[in-house]
């Protein structure tokens, strides 16, 4: 696991804590024996949040290796139930953490 998070998901943190959304599991492993793992989770509802870095400097989300594991990793946790929000750094803001939340608070009434 990595000892720090990224900036982008130390803003994502941040604003997520500032606008009381429920408690996410870091770095949640969904896959044994695979080694994914979700930047954030929320395991009553089973969405997690990839935080996608690096998009404008061809970052390993978009070199052509890095978006074929992504995909694997993102269909198996599909198959696997899950719903996995993609943000980019423009998404972090309060409107999209806003309704992140509200579908987690939604899904857990259900």
């Amino acid at each position: 696991m990595r000892s720090r998070a990224s900036p982008l998901e130390a803003k994502f943190a941040l604003l997520w804590r500032a606008l009381r959304g429920p408690v996410l599991a870091r770095e949640h492993r969904f896959a044994p024996p695979r080694r994914w793992r979700f930047d954030f989770a929320h395991l009553p509802s089973r969405v997690a949040v990839e935080i996608e870095g690096g998009v404008w400097r061809r970052g390993r989300h978009v070199r052509p290796k890095g978006f074929i594991a992504d995909c694997e990793k993102y269909s198996a946790a599909a198959l696997a139930g899950w719903t996995v929000v993609r943000l980019t750094a423009r998404d972090i803001n309060t409107r999209k953490v806003e309704e992140i939340i509200a579908a987690m608070n939604g899904r857990e009434h259900e």
